[in-house]
């Protein structure tokens, strides 16, 4: 009689100490293209949302996932910082008359973007 597994097309190779063991393979995934975000969202991911993670990787779409939230992220970091570079009036002029001054709030920018960033689409 044989088993499930076998009924639905898998097979079992023998080895060296006499067990069978199934032929299983992982399906084939996108390149990897991922950055900064896509690395802290595996990270996350594998850390504390381990079945969603799994599920991922059995389907071979966990590539495909973390180059999306990659591009998506840092999309997004540059929408929010440039809206509030405009917002704040940070401008060319300010950077010309204080370097400072225009380094720190640029700074305090991208700090307030990427927690944006990492709450709405790394940490959830």
């Amino acid at each position: 009689m044989a088993s499930l597994f076998e009924e639905m097309g898998g097979t079992y190779t023998l080895g060296a100490d006499g067990m069978y063991y199934p032929n299983l393979e992982l399906p084939e995934e996108e390149t990897p293209r991922y950055g900064k975000y896509g690395r802290m969202r595996h990270t996350y991911l594998r850390e504390h949302k381990k079945a969603y993670y799994t599920t991922l990787l059995f389907d071979g779409k966990l590539v495909a996932h973390l180059n999306e939230i990659d591009d998506a992220a840092n999309t997004q970091m540059e929408l929010i910082t440039k809206q509030m570079t405009k917002t704040q009036d940070i401008t060319e002029a300010l950077k010309a008359k204080d370097q400072i001054a225009w380094v720190g709030a640029m700074n305090n920018i991208r700090n307030a973007a990427e927690e944006i960033v990492l709450s709405e689409l790394i940490y959830c």
